[in-house]
């Protein structure tokens, strides 16, 4: 997925804002504009997910159902087309700064290159955006590739009042999928002036509850507050 299919999507976006309430279309509802529009598309245009493939040693293809379960959600609800499947790259590869939007989860180690570091830096103080979401573990090794990434930003709390948890729903912060420590689950963030350009998740395990349904046994209604935070989530990246 290219750039072009953020821009194309945006257009889209634009097609039926106000079209329910917060500026979408009621739940479940199809935005007909963006539904014509996406049919004819080829998936050259489609918007996708680039899932990041770090070193380190760290599960990086953790919650393999989670992304095509978003993808396929996110396109039911807001009525973007998207493609079926992320597309798997590493931060080194000339292709990152072509998909907008990156993902990080894992329940290990990550660990980045100098060049890895300055790609991914240039590729996100250039608009792109990444979401790291810790799947119980990944905690301690993401916040120092975080503070490499920008030792000159601080890692903060994103405020509830924020637009990435009012884009689409109105979300009270990052849900509590998966208990593990029993700590309440956190929404950080580093800023590029106004502008939210990595949103991190931690006790959360948002990746856990976009699983299949099967995988972890989570009850519906913990599964939708997972969806609703990751739509949110991609949404805002894709307006903003």
């Amino acid at each position: 997925m290219h750039v072009a299919a953020f821009a194309a999507a945006a257009l889209l976006l634009m097609g039926y804002n106000g079209a329910g309430a917060q500026g979408h279309p009621p739940e479940g509802g199809d935005p007909p504009a963006a539904r014509r529009a996406g049919a004819a598309m080829s998936d050259e245009y489609r918007v996708t997910i680039a899932r990041l493939k770090y070193g380190g040693g760290g599960d990086w293809y953790a919650d393999p159902s989670s992304l095509p379960n978003l993808l396929s959600e996110f396109s039911r609800r807001t009525g973007i087309p998207t493609a079926s499947m992320e597309k798997v790259i590493e931060p080194g590869d000339p292709e990152l700064s072509s998909f907008p939007f990156l993902y990080m989860t894992g329940h290990g180690n990550v660990s980045f290159t100098g060049p890895e570091l300055e790609k991914l830096r240039a590729h996100l103080l250039g608009g792109g955006f990444l979401y790291a979401d810790d799947n119980y573990g990944m905690d301690k090794s993401f916040r120092k590739a975080a503070a490499a990434l920008f030792p000159e930003r601080e890692l903060v709390e994103v405020p509830f009042g924020h637009p990435i948890y009012r884009c689409f729903y109105t979300l009270d912060g990052p849900p509590k999928i998966h208990e593990h420590d029993g700590r309440p689950p956190e929404g950080l963030g580093i800023f590029d002036g106004d502008r939210l350009m990595l949103f991190y998740t931690y006790e959360s395990d948002v990746g856990d509850g976009l699983e299949d349904p099967d995988v972890h046994g989570d009850p519906a209604d913990r599964r939708e507050a997972a969806m609703r935070m990751a739509v949110n989530v991609f949404y805002y990246a894709m307006t903003r």
